[in-house]
Order: structure tokens, then sequence, then C-alpha cells
């Protein structure tokens, strides 16, 4: 089986476009759909033609050309079963738990509620890649919009339950601010002090920060450490629940 491609762009003013093309079928994906343009200019870049657009949930900003390109292409939209009165031109409806094909390569859907109610990434399993859209940041993750703190964590446990070499294609390039904020609250971490610096030197060169690692955030990002003692020593929260520490860290970037 031959390896997927993967096209990264800019679309709007923050939001990472990402086609997935498998060579053998010839079949292409693109992972939400944030503006119609930039999608059409990396398909004729690659020279691809589109045949599913993954949704991973509701706002505007990844469904704004769902229609448009679905009027232009003989495409399937899959979207997420709990929002699917609220995704344009859906074709079907995915849930925890289902897989499904696309080309010689199988689909996982994971619900991970919390930045939206109905929010799913797309893990693809042989190929060690999840598409995390808004749930899962290079150093961050998604502001809690339709569901509690809880709800949100438990979410990113069952990503940071995978592979740790897992590729996490993410939504928005909110990496540098991301990484001021968990240096903020986590000072002390070795490999977080390394990877600012490599993160404001990629920015100042204008290059992307996606994709990440499950590995990599693991290590330095305060959204899945919540167990970690020097940060709960940090908020002074040593007592409290993974829930209450994750809360507050959330609150905190909030209004960083």
């Amino acid at each position: 089986m031959k390896s997927l491609e993967i096209e990264v762009f800019q679309c709007r003013s923050d939001n990472y476009g990402v086609l997935v093309h498998d060579p053998e079928t010839g079949l292409t994906a693109t992972i939400d759909a944030p503006e119609e343009q930039p999608i059409l200019d990396a398909l004729a870049r690659r020279g691809w033609r589109l045949s599913h657009i993954l949704t991973t949930h509701h706002h505007t900003d990844h469904v704004e050309a769902n229609l448009a390109l679905k009027e232009k292409f003989d495409l399937e939209i899959i979207g997420p079963v709990n929002e699917a009165v609220a995704i344009p031109g859906l074709d079907n409806s995915v849930m925890e738990g289902d897989e499904f094909q696309f080309g010689n390569h199988t689909v996982c859907v994971i619900e991970t509620p919390g930045h939206t109610a109905g929010h799913i990434c797309y893990y693809f399993p042989d190929d060690k890649i999840l598409f995390a859209a808004d749930t899962l940041f290079a150093l961050g993750c998604g502001r809690l919009f339709e569901r509690p703190a809880a709800d949100m964590w438990h979410s990113l446990q069952k990503l940071a339950a995978l592979p740790d070499e897992t590729a996490v294609y993410f939504g928005h390039e909110y990496t540098l601010s991301n990484a001021r904020f968990a240096i903020s609250i986590d000072p002390d971490n070795v490999r977080l002090q390394d990877r600012v610096q490599d993160i404001e030197e990629a920015r100042a060169a204008g290059r992307f920060t996606i994709p990440t690692t499950i590995g990599l955030e693991k290590e330095t990002n305060p959204f899945l450490r919540a167990t970690d003692p020097a940060i709960r020593r940090n908020l002074l929260m040593e007592t409290k629940s993974n829930e209450e520490v994750f809360a507050e860290i959330r609150k905190r970037k909030d209004n960083f």
C-alpha cells in the first residue's frame, strides 16, 4: 500500500487547509472546507480531483465551501452525526467507533466533544495520521463553546492514547500564541523551552508549524498535562482533580 500524500496550505486568516490523496486510487479528500479558492488552487497545483470532504464540526470557517465544492465535483461529504443538521451538503454521518475506507486506507472516527458538542476527528491507523481540527492544536486545544471542560479533557485523553508517533494535523495556526502561554505555566520544562525557540524561529521565517505528533504534545502541551506535578504546583492546584486543573488552564488561556 502506497503512503498517503498530504498538501497543507493556508485558508482564510489562520485556518489550515489540508488535502489527503491516495495515489493508488486517485481519491482526494479535503479535511473540512474553510475556503473555496485556496482548496481549488491546491488541487490544481497537485493535479488532483476532489472526491471527499471530511467534515469535523459545523463552524462556518470549516464548512463554508462545502456547497460550492460539491457543485464543482462529484464528491461525498462525511461529517459528525451529532451535528448532521448543521453540515451543509452532508451525505453520510458518522459517529464514535465507525470505520470506513478511503481508497485502501482505513479511517476511524473519534468523537471529541468540547469545542463543539459533536466534533469528530479522523484517524488513519495504518498511516498513523490524525486530523484533529479544533480539538487538539500544537501546544493548545480548542475553546470550549458547547461542552464543559470535563468533556474536552476526556476527548483529549482519547487522542493522547494514540501512538506517540502519530502525526497530528490541526485546524489553525495558533502555535506561537499557544507556545507563549504554555511556557508561562510550565516554565521549567526544558523540552518546551526548546520548542518555543523553534516555533519563534519558524514563524519569523513564515514556516508552518504543522504537523505535530502525539508524543511531542504529551511532552509539551499543557492541555494534555493537567496531571503534571510541576504545572499543578505552579497553578496552586496540587489537590484538585484533573478536570479542575484542565479547566483552569483553559480559563487562563482564554484570558492570556
